[in-house]
């Protein structure tokens, strides 16, 4: 059976690259009717917050992400030692004491020979004398995992055929001075133990690949289907690291921005078939297909999902949205009628409030010089609000009568004297949810 996993770390909030690998996982386990287990990496006790679980659950149900279960790490501390007694026993695991500053020293050197920057594996070298002594100046040993140095290969779902010289690569540290087990050894324990068969994730993590496809063959495990995804850049090529802080999926969702609108961007971006507009997150899984998608790097904008979210939003019926309605105070027997006028002048939800201000206390009125006063008089023969539907064209004639004015002459300035705009709803729309009169 088909299992993938979305393993998110909660020390922080869910951001639109988490994203990309919780949808494309999520996908490849619903088209195969598998199971997604969300995989809560919290071995970092320091760091990892109860309240970001919280958040990041809340995020994938927004989105429509349903998970099968919900596996956490810290409640596996006992398999990882385990594995790593085990991995002791193999001679695959050991000890070394170098320091930070000693391991930068060694990779200067290495790179001013004009050598790869990796590991000289001198923890396998020191006696239990040596190890003792370093212990006794108050160092804390932290253990690598002994890679075979051979060449490590594997068809990549995105990437094509990979093959890394392990001779490259450092030996990884598995479990810090501390005694904190790392990514690299927990994640291996969990994909191998919770028989998971698929793994997409960013492509910054191939290293990782080839060293855990080592360390799963160790442990006697079976090798998942590896597929690593392009990373996102800012729309003109730039790093996107800087501003992931405000590209959380929980502030998207206060903007307004549509759940679709984010499925549909995000399951297509950086594939060879258009974005589409989907209604479901079934027919995003539907839609899907992980061999569309390539390795150059894909530029996303925030910008792209408002357009998105304004044809979304333009087709929702008010039993979708009235919630946000009624919280804008938009009394009862207007609320629908403020919907339907308005849900195709929005990008997102929160774009409702300039409008119920609008129509609540007024615009901001635009009147040019030469038609002040004309505008006066158009307002001196308009009535006090409550208006209906009917005030717009009665106000209209009544003042092309007594002005001679017609057009776009007459209708323009009153637009803009009521509105403050040049374009929007109907006014016959406007005047009847128009709570006070128009000021100029």
């Amino acid at each position: 059976m088909t299992t993938t996993r979305f393993a998110p770390s909660p020390t922080g909030y869910l951001h639109i690259g988490n994203l990309r690998a919780a949808l494309f996982n999520y996908c490849i386990a619903r088209q195969a009717g598998g199971d997604f287990i969300l995989r809560i990496d919290d071995t970092d006790p320091e760091r990892s917050k109860e309240d970001y679980v919280e958040a990041i659950k809340q995020d994938l149900t927004w989105l429509g992400l349903t998970w099968d279960r919900v596996e956490r790490q810290s409640d596996r501390l006992d398999r990882y030692a385990a594995a790593r007694d085990r991995l002791i026993e193999m001679g695959r695991l050991y000890e070394c004491f170098d320091t930070p500053t000693e391991l930068d020293l060694k990779r200067k050197k290495q790179m001013n020979m004009g050598r790869p920057p990796v590991y000289d594996r001198s923890g396998l070298n020191l006696t239990e004398d040596q190890k003792q002594a370093y212990r006794a100046e108050g160092r804390a040993g932290h253990w690598r995992f002994k890679l075979d140095h051979e060449r490590i290969e594997w068809a990549d779902g995105i990437l094509g055929d990979i093959s890394i010289d392990a001779a490259s690569v450092s030996d990884p540290v598995l479990i810090r001075g501390d005694g904190q087990v790392l990514y690299t050894l927990a994640s291996v324990v969990d994909d191998t133990e919770m028989g998971i068969t698929d793994v997409v994730r960013g492509s910054d993590h191939v290293t990782n690949t080839a060293t855990q496809i080592q360390m799963i063959q160790a442990m006697g495990g079976t090798v998942p289907n590896f597929a690593h995804h392009s990373l996102l850049t800012g729309p003109q090529g730039e790093a996107l690291s800087k501003r992931l802080g405000t590209l959380a999926l929980r502030d998207l969702r206060a903007r307004g921005i549509a759940a679709m609108a984010v499925n549909s961007l995000m399951a297509r971006l950086g594939s060879s078939d258009p974005v589409e507009l989907r209604e479901s997150i079934d027919e995003v899984v539907a839609g899907f297909d992980l061999t569309r998608f390539g390795s150059a790097p894909t530029k996303f904008d925030s910008d792209d999902l408002e357009p998105l979210t304004h044809r979304w939003l333009a087709a929702r019926p008010f039993a979708e949205v009235e919630t946000r309605v009624r919280e804008l105070g938009v009394p009862g027997e207007l609320a629908e009628i403020f919907w339907d006028v308005v849900r195709e002048n929005i990008n997102t939800l929160d774009d409702m409030a300039e409008w119920w201000q609008l129509f609540y206390e007024g615009g901001n009125p635009q009147v040019a010089d030469e038609d002040a006063e004309f505008v006066e008089t158009a307002l001196s023969l308009l009535g006090e609000p409550p208006y209906t539907a009917e005030t717009w064209g009665e106000w209209t004639n009544a003042v092309k009568e007594a002005t001679g004015r017609k057009g776009k002459g007459l209708f323009m300035p009153l637009r803009r004297a009521v509105t403050g705009m040049d374009r929007g709803p109907e006014m016959a729309d406007v005047m009847r949810l128009m709570q006070v009169k128009p000021k100029v």
